[in-house]
């Protein structure tokens, strides 16, 4: 009978391999790093500066009592739309690119014959900013637009409503950076609507001029 071969065994009695056999590599994913959310500048100077200095000046008694933006409407009429779709389009992409957010399509209610216009027909855009995207689109308004404004004299302080809310018009889009001068077809103008919580109309200008409105002069009594 043939004799059987015996493996030799490496000393300490383990039995010796050729070579390392590579590890086989791990399918799972590898876990994601957590996304990190950057607080918006405006809003920390608001909680922390603006909330504080409100509640002194205007003798608040509670926190809750300090006014506080609820959202800002960026709303641009579009009248050449009606004959051209293409200036429509142009609106709806700029408008988009500065607040960052989806516009919404406003259609005409009825017909006026005046101004050819017909019901259902696309004149306007708009869009409604909350939270954390409103103060972002107020910060780059305030420092970054407003003063690229040409002969800016500062903004009227008698465009609020009554109610505590304030509506600026601005006649070109242009000037905000994102929007390039170049490309645009037609210059178009807006209406921006800052919504508060405010009761009255000085309690919301004390609020915007915090923030950093740059008003030509205090007239509100």
């Amino acid at each position: 009978m043939a004799e059987k071969k015996v493996k030799q065994s490496a000393p300490g009695g383990t039995t010796e391999k050729k070579g390392k056999q590579p590890k086989e590599a791990s399918k799972e994913p590898a876990a994601l790093a957590p996304e990190v959310r950057v607080p918006n500048r405006l809003l920390g100077v608001y909680r922390k500066q603006i909330v504080p200095d409100l509640i002194k000046k205007l003798n608040y008694t509670n926190v809750m009592q300090a006014p506080k933006l609820t959202k800002i409407v960026v709303n641009m009429g579009v009248g050449a739309a009606a004959t051209d779709a293409k200036v429509m389009e142009e609106a709806i992409r700029d408008l988009e690119t500065i607040a960052g957010q989806k516009a919404s399509v406003r259609k005409a209610r009825k017909d006026i014959s005046n101004f050819k216009l017909r019901k259902g027909v696309n004149i306007g855009v708009m869009v409604t900013l909350r939270k954390e995207r409103m103060y972002e689109f107020l910060d780059r308004f305030i420092n970054v637009a407003l003063p690229r404004v040409r002969d800016f004299k500062g903004l009227s302080d008698k465009s609020f409503d009554g109610r505590g809310n304030y509506s600026i018009g601005v006649k070109e889009q242009i000037i905000f950076p994102e929007i390039n001068a170049d490309k645009v077809l037609k210059v178009l103008g807006m209406d921006i609507t800052l919504v508060t919580t405010a009761k009255t109309d000085a309690e919301a200008f004390e609020l915007l001029q915090a923030f950093g409105f740059p008003f030509r002069k205090k007239e509100i009594k």
